[in-house]
C-alpha cells in the first residue's frame, strides 16, 4: 500500500501567462504557494480473489477488467503512462472539493504518478513529477491547462515559477522572511464561492483570445515581479492587496466567462466591507475566492459573506509526499 499526499495551490500573479500557447513566445511567470489542503491518494495491488481487475474510488466506484474501461480520464492516463498492467486498487480523498480553482486536477494526476512510481519502487524527482504531469494533463488528456499547478502541486512552497526558454520551466523559491510570510498569510482569507465549474472550458476561451489581450497578459506578467519585490522589501503589505486588486480588474478583461454577475457581488461585497483586494482563484467562473485584509476588517467581511464557507488556512512547503510505504513488489 502507497499512499501519497499532494497540496493545493494558491495563485497570486500571473496566471494565464502559463499556457504554452503564451509563453513559447513570450515567456511567462507566476508568484504562487502551496497550502495545507491536500488531495489524498492511495494505491495497492488488487489481490486475484474479485471478478474485476481494478477498483477506482472518488466520486464514484469503477470496477474494471482492463484500464482501457475506466472513465475516469487522469487515472486511465496516468496507469497508460506508466505501463501498469496488474491489478490495483487507487483511492482518491480530498480536503477540498474539485473544480474550484486551487488546481486539484494537476494535485491528483501528481499525487497519483507519485503513488505509481513509489509501487513500482521508484523515487521521483519532484521536477520529473511536475513535468510527467504537465505531459500527461496537456498531451495525453489534451486538457487546457496551464503549467503552473502541476509545477507547484510536485514542489511546493511560495514559488517564482518562470516558463519558457531552455529550462522550460524554473522554479525560485521566495526567500522572504517568517515573520513576513506570517504577515502576508494574516491578511489572508479563502471563501467558497459555491459555485464548481469545468476550468477546460473557460480556460479554453482564454486561450483563443491571447492575440487579441497581449496588453493584458504582459501586464499580468510584470505583476509577479512586482509582487515579489513587494514581499522582498519592507513596503506596505497593503500594496499587495492593491496589487491583487488592479490584476483582478485585468483577469477579468481575459474572458466575459471568468467573472459572472454573481462572482462580482461577492467580490464587491468584500471591498465595500473594507478588503483592499482579491482575486477568484483558477481559471474563473466559480470556485474559491481569494481576499486581502488587514485582520482587524476581517471580522465584518466574514460577516458580510457569511452565507459563503470561509476556509482557514496556512502556507505550506513539502509539496507532494509519500506518506505511507509498504510495497509489495513490483508493477512490472
Amino acid at each position: 500500500m502507497i499512499i501519497t499526499r499532494t497540496p493545493f495551490r494558491i495563485s497570486f500573479f500571473g496566471g494565464g501567462t502559463d499556457y504554452p500557447a503564451w509563453y513559447e513566445a513570450h515567456g511567462g511567470a507566476v508568484l504562487a504557494t502551496t497550502i495545507d489542503k491536500y488531495c489524498y491518494i492511495s494505491c495497492r495491488y488488487l489481490p486475484p480473489f474479485f471478478d474485476h481487475k481494478s477498483r477506482i474510488v472518488y466520486s464514484k466506484v469503477e470496477t474494471v477488467q482492463e484500464t482501457a474501461e475506466i472513465q475516469h480520464p487522469a487515472v486511465r492516463a496516468c496507469l497508460e503512462f506508466m505501463g501498469v498492467t496488474r491489478g490495483v486498487e487507487i483511492h482518491h480523498d480530498g480536503d477540498l472539493p474539485a473544480r474550484t480553482g486551487l488546481g486539484s486536477s494537476s494535485s491528483f494526476a501528481v499525487g497519483l504518478l507519485h503513488t505509481l512510481y513509489a509501487l513500482r519502487g521508484q523515487m521521483p524527482t519532484k521536477r520529473q513529477l511536475a513535468l510527467d504531469a504537465i505531459q500527461i494533463e496537456q498531451e495525453r488528456l489534451q486538457e487546457n491547462v496551464g503549467c503552473q499547478d502541476q509545477t507547484l502541486a510536485a514542489l511546493g512552497g511560495f514559488n517564482l515559477v518562470e516558463f519558457g526558454g531552455a529550462e522550460r520551466i524554473r522554479v525560485q523559491p521566495v526567500t522572504v522572511g517568517t515573520e513576513r510570510l506570517r504577515a502576508l498569510s494574516d491578511h489572508l482569507m479563502l471563501f467558497f464561492t459555491g459555485f464548481q465549474r469545468f476550468a477546460s472550458d473557460i480556460a479554453a476561451e482564454q486561450i483563443k483570445q491571447m492575440p487579441n489581450r497581449t496588453s493584458e497578459l504582459h501586464a499580468m506578467r510584470a505583476m509577479v515581479d512586482e509582487g515579489a519585490h513587494i514581499l522582498n522589501s519592507d513596503t506596505d503589505l497593503t500594496e499587495f492587496g492593491r496589487l491583487l486588486h488592479e490584476s483582478w480588474q485585468l483577469k477579468q478583461r481575459l474572458s466575459d466567462k471568468i467573472a459572472p454577475p454573481a462572482i462580482r457581488e461577492i467580490y464587491d461585497a468584500a471591498m465595500d466591507a473594507g478588503a483592499t483586494g482579491g482575486k477568484l482563484l483558477g481559471a474563473g467562473g466559480g470556485g474559491f475566492m481569494l481576499i486581502f485584509a488587514p485582520p482587524e476588517r476581517q471580522a465584518r467581511i466574514r460577516e458580510r459573506l457569511k452565507g459563503l464557507l470561509h476556509v482557514p488556512f496556512q502556507f505550506e512547503s513539502a509539496g507532494s509526499q509519500v506518506v505511507f510505504y509498504s510495497p509489495e513488489g513490483n508493477l512490472d
